[in-house]
């Protein structure tokens, strides 16, 4: 099989690369290590861009290495990211790979419950391979 090498860095800093995936997702890998939040601002408001330019619905979200929310991501990512999100016709898909941090998991797990009902409609997966497999099968 081979690696899931991707190409076409779009965005970096501190917080996280973000990816033009060559199999057609935004893939945003996050760098461990507390954050500022103007870092993570940045990141995810380049992956909306990305998404809405190449007209893509589908992203993976690997988390393997990120530090837990704070409060304030936590309510930006509800009140400002997935609310643009919900304002977006059809579905947007997001394979995530677990945080290994317990912490960051839980923060992680509380923002994906009040994704719901935004379009947003997600998959949790400790490998790669199964994520990116899963992104393949949805459109």
């Amino acid at each position: 099989m081979l690696p899931l090498a991707p190409e076409g860095i779009y965005f970096e800093n501190a917080a996280g690369r973000l990816v033009e995936h060559p199999n057609g997702y935004a893939l945003v890998r996050y760098y461990p290590g507390p954050r500022k939040f103007s870092d993570f601002q940045a990141l995810l408001t380049h992956l909306s861009s990305l998404l809405a330019r190449r007209r893509w619905n589908r992203l993976l979200s690997d988390q393997r290495q990120m530090s837990p929310h704070t409060a304030q991501e936590t309510a930006w990512l509800r009140d400002v990211w997935l609310g643009a999100t919900s304002r977006r016709p059809g579905p947007r898909y997001g394979a995530v790979l677990r945080a290994l941090d317990v912490f960051a998991r839980l923060s992680m797990n509380q923002v994906l419950h009040e994704a719901r009902g935004t379009g947003l409609v997600y998959r949790e997966f400790d490998r790669e391979e199964e994520a990116a497999q899963w992104l393949r099968q949805v459109r």
